[in-house]
């Protein structure tokens, strides 16, 4: 990370500002519900091509084959190559879905 400093003595970081994203995420075992966060601008598909190994998921609702709740929590990490399929599910936050 680097900081940089004006003339004032103001510091500047490299902040990545990211917009939840309602998704809806079929892994090899189980659905899950929750938010995918995407970088400002970017689409929930640019999410999914970067060379990270899990993709987090917050306010996850985890569930099994007959539909029934088997986990909830605030956060989650998915492995990528467990996710058969991904979409924006409705109630986003973000004002526009961008796939």
């Amino acid at each position: 990370m680097t900081i940089e400093y004006d003339q004032k003595g103001k510091y500047y970081t490299d902040v990545v500002r990211k917009l939840p994203v309602s998704a809806v995420i079929q892994t090899s075992a189980h659905l899950v519900r929750g938010f995918v966060h995407v970088k400002d601008g970017e689409r929930l598909k640019n999410e999914l091509e970067r060379d990270e190994k899990f993709l987090a998921v917050t306010d996850a609702t985890v569930y099994g084959a007959d539909d029934e709740v088997l986990y909830t929590t605030s956060f989650m990490a998915i492995q990528r190559s467990q996710i058969i399929w991904i979409m924006p599910a409705g109630g986003d936050k973000q004002e526009e879905v961008n796939i």
